[in-house]
């Protein structure tokens, strides 16, 4: 488990559960217990709200303590005084090089498509991003519940805009009509309205690009420096799979981790590749 602590993604942290705890509260409160009491479908849109609830929890929660892909650091300090400056690492063909590489920061060794991320201050393997609103990087490991987290944020926002205009299109004339409560359900509905759209487009535009860095097998740091694809003849839904695990399908947006997932992070000792 990790965490790190960076003022503005302990804020980001703050600022987002929050916004899932508002927007709970003015759902079930002030929308279907308001305006559908007693119904069959007051109890359907509680659970199922709530379990939307959850797995956004759940997959923030895993994206936030997961280790992203820590490069691990060598027991003994090694000794790069004698590495000098060469063009073995140059990258061929596409821009990538399947080299291990030296961080001059860590002052280790690290894999092909690890990166140092200067919050996390070490080296992330296939890093995406430094996100402030998991306060921890996108890389390897947890890119997944990254992913998991984005959908479910989206699902949410469409869900609770979905009740609020439904609240207004069918309303409840057996319900209250005391006007400082009609009042308040409108004010809360209005605000909410407003968040779920901003974060609703907020969270899908970074999911698109997620899932192109993902189906492209390009992260963004990759992007920026302008690499190109890292395996070009790799299937779409095997590389969804290295992301994902190897379950089936169906299992993917569940935030936890699959069993043939882990065994493909087993720690290479550092001192067994050259560079």
């Amino acid at each position: 488990m990790v965490f790190i602590r960076d003022p503005c993604g302990i804020a980001c942290l703050v600022v987002t559960y929050g916004a899932v705890l508002y927007a709970d509260y003015v759902v079930i409160r002030w929308i279907i217990l308001t305006t559908m009491p007693g119904s069959l479908w007051m109890s359907f849109h509680v659970v199922l709200f709530n379990t939307v609830v959850f797995l956004l929890a759940m997959s923030h929660f895993k994206a936030v303590f997961s280790d992203p892909g820590t490069v691990p650091l060598p027991a003994n300090r090694l000794d790069f005084s004698d590495l000098h400056t060469t063009n073995k690492n140059n990258p061929p063909g596409n821009g990538h090089s399947s080299e291990w590489t030296v961080c001059t920061r860590c002052e280790t060794y690290r894999p092909p498509r690890a990166h140092h991320c200067r919050i996390c201050k070490r080296c992330i393997r296939r890093m995406d991003h430094h996100c402030p609103w998991i306060n921890n990087c996108v890389g390897e490991r947890n890119q997944k519940y990254f992913l998991q987290f984005l959908i479910y944020v989206a699902l949410l926002s469409l869900y609770s805009i979905a009740l609020i205009v439904g609240s207004w299109v069918w309303p409840c004339e057996e319900c209250s009509q005391n006007v400082i409560e009609t009042q308040l359900r409108m004010i809360h509905s209005v605000i909410l309205m407003l968040v779920s759209a901003l974060f609703g487009l907020f969270v899908t535009a970074i999911m698109v690009d997620q899932l192109h860095a993902i189906l492209y097998d390009e992260t963004a740091v990759e992007a920026i420096q302008q690499k190109g694809t890292y395996r070009p003849n790799r299937r779409k839904y095997q590389l969804l799979a290295d992301v994902f695990g190897r379950g089936h399908p169906a299992l993917w947006l569940l935030p936890c981790t699959s069993l043939n997932h882990s065994s493909r992070y087993h720690d290479t000792p550092l001192l067994s590749h050259e560079v």
